[in-house]
Formats: C-alpha cells, sequence, structure tokens
C-alpha cells in the first residue's frame, strides 16, 4: 500500500482505519481488538483514526487495552485522535450543553486523558474535531504547538474545517497543520466544488475523507448510482464498497480514506479498493449518476 508523507515527521498509509465504532461491537475485548489491528497491518494499513468522544468518551480506552495487553503493536501504528467537542454524556454527562472547547485548558487535559486511555507516551496526529465559533486562535494555537513542543504529540491537523476556519487556526500557530478531516464521498461531493478540496490540493496538503461509503448509504443504494457501482465492482472481481472507496482514492489530490467497521471479514477486504480500474471516464459516471445529471 503506498504511503503519504504528511510533514517531516508523520508517514501515513493511504488509507486510514477509523475506530469510531469500535466500542459498538459486541465483543470489545483487547484480543478482538487487536485481531482487527492486525488484519489491517497485514493489508499495510498502519494508520487509525480515534477521536476521544468516539463511543461516549470510551474508544480510546477500548484501544488501550489491546496496546497495553500488545505493548509491540505501537511501533507498527501511527495514532490519530481529536478533542474539542464536549457532549453531555461519558464523562461529561453533567455538562448542560453540547459544546466546543477549544480554551488551552481544554486542550492539555485532553490530551493527557487521551494518553492515559490508550496508555501510549506520544499522539502522532491530533486533530481538532470541529471549528469552534468562540475559539481564540492565538490561545489555542499557542496550546496546540506547546503539546507539540512537550513531546506529547507529533503533529497538528484540524476536522470539519473549512478554508477560512484552517486559516485563522494557522495564523496563531508556529507548527503547521499538516491534514484536515472533511466528509467526502459519491454521496457527499460538495468538497469537489465549494473549495474545500481545491484550498488543501492546491497548497499540497492532504486531506482525510470520513464517511467514504456514505455512512453505509452507498451500500444499500437502489438507484443509478447503486447499480453502477455494482456494475464496475463485477467487472473487478470486489465488492460494491471497495469501488466507493477507489472513487475517492483516483482524485488528484490523493484523499485518505477513513475506513471503520468491525466485521473483520470486511476489515481484511479495505484494500480491496486499490484493485479497481478506476478512469477519467469510470470516475465522471460514478459523479455523474451521485450528482443525478449531466455535468454543466
Amino acid at each position: 500500500m503506498d504511503r503519504i508523507t504528511l510533514s517531516p515527521s508523520l508517514e501515513v498509509s493511504r488509507i486510514v482505519y477509523g475506530m469510531w465504532r469500535i466500542g459498538d461491537d459486541t465483543d470489545t475485548s483487547p484480543a478482538r481488538v487487536t485481531a482487527k489491528i492486525e488484519a489491517c497491518l497485514e493489508q499495510g494499513i498502519t494508520t487509525f483514526d480515534q477521536a476521544d468522544i468516539y463511543g461516549e468518551y470510551t474508544a480510546e480506552a477500548v484501544l488501550g487495552g489491546a496496546l497495553m495487553a500488545n505493548p509491540s503493536l505501537r511501533a507498527k501504528m501511527q495514532i490519530v485522535t481529536k478533542c474539542d467537542i464536549v457532549a453531555p454524556c461519558g464523562k461529561y454527562s453533567d455538562v448542560p450543553v453540547k459544546y466546543y472547547d477549544t480554551s488551552a485548558a481544554h486542550i492539555h487535559a485532553s490530551v493527557d486523558a487521551s494518553l492515559t486511555d490508550m496508555g501510549i507516551d506520544h499522539i502522532d496526529l491530533l486533530l481538532i474535531h470541529r471549528p469552534d465559533p468562540f475559539m481564540d486562535h492565538h490561545e489555542t494555537g499557542t496550546a496546540l504547538d506547546a503539546v507539540i513542543a512537550s513531546g506529547k504529540v507529533g503533529n497538528i491537523g484540524v476536522s470539519n474545517f473549512r478554508p477560512w476556519d484552517w486559516e485563522l487556526l494557522q495564523s496563531g500557530m508556529k507548527s503547521k497543520l499538516v491534514t484536515n478531516q472533511i466528509e467526502v464521498s459519491l454521496g457527499a461531493h460538495e468538497g469537489l466544488t465549494n473549495g474545500d478540496i481545491a484550498f488543501h490540493q492546491k497548497n499540497g496538503e492532504h486531506i482525510m475523507a470520513w464517511s467514504p461509503l456514505g455512512g453505509g448509504s452507498l451500500m444499500t443504494a437502489n438507484d443509478e448510482t447503486g447499480r453502477l457501482l455494482d456494475m464496475i465492482a463485477a467487472e473487478n472481481g470486489v465488492d460494491r464498497a471497495a469501488v466507493a472507496v477507489a472513487w475517492v482514492l483516483a482524485h488528484p489530490a490523493k484523499i485518505l480514506p477513513v475506513m471503520g467497521t468491525n466485521n473483520l471479514t470486511r476489515i481484511a477486504q479495505i484494500s480491496h479498493a486499490l484493485k479497481v480500474k478506476m478512469d477519467r471516464h469510470t470516475w465522471y459516471k460514478l459523479y455523474t449518476a451521485a450528482l443525478g445529471r449531466e455535468v454543466a
């Protein structure tokens, strides 16, 4: 599997394994989580995406159980996690309202909690999970620079930021933001035309794509997009999911899809997307079907 350089200190796998559902599995034992990690590693998927809020603030500890039981795994992985969402659940069940917190105190506390829960000594990539309309970019930027200087975090990125959000935060930082994780799929293709992908492509910044299967909707779609996915899948000897992910992979911006499933068989098939032949005509056929019309 190809590798993508996000910074001088961080190289990631072209496909990322997303752990947002890891706490939803019927079996969250270290052995089960280890099996998922190893199934990814066998395909060259070495980058794992977490967030403090996943599983109502429990998913990082689920991963941590596996890493503490199998310490040798950590050196084979790049761990991504996120902070700034405070929701009234789990350890924050007493807060009166869901909000975003990009204060220095919250960032430092979140980093320390993530390190403890995952049983690791550093986070390879920390993302600010959502744009905070109450953000003091000088305070936030200084805190993010500080967690890098401390050695607790290797790199900083963001998630769900628009270009102006990115530029505001970057203006308050000495460290360079290295990625933006946004929704991109055949079902959520607005980033191709609203400037989000173009902004980062122009700057040579690789974005990550969350929910590249449209939250599962592309797997059950019984429309022209679904029929076309099935036809291309049959031609390439793969399933519908592989074609949908191949469509994202084919974009010249070298987008990094974040794939999440608890099914070991499906995990083992994630890299099948690399087998799909996706030329310009095929890419546009799928895009046209997703648009529901010809391009203008």
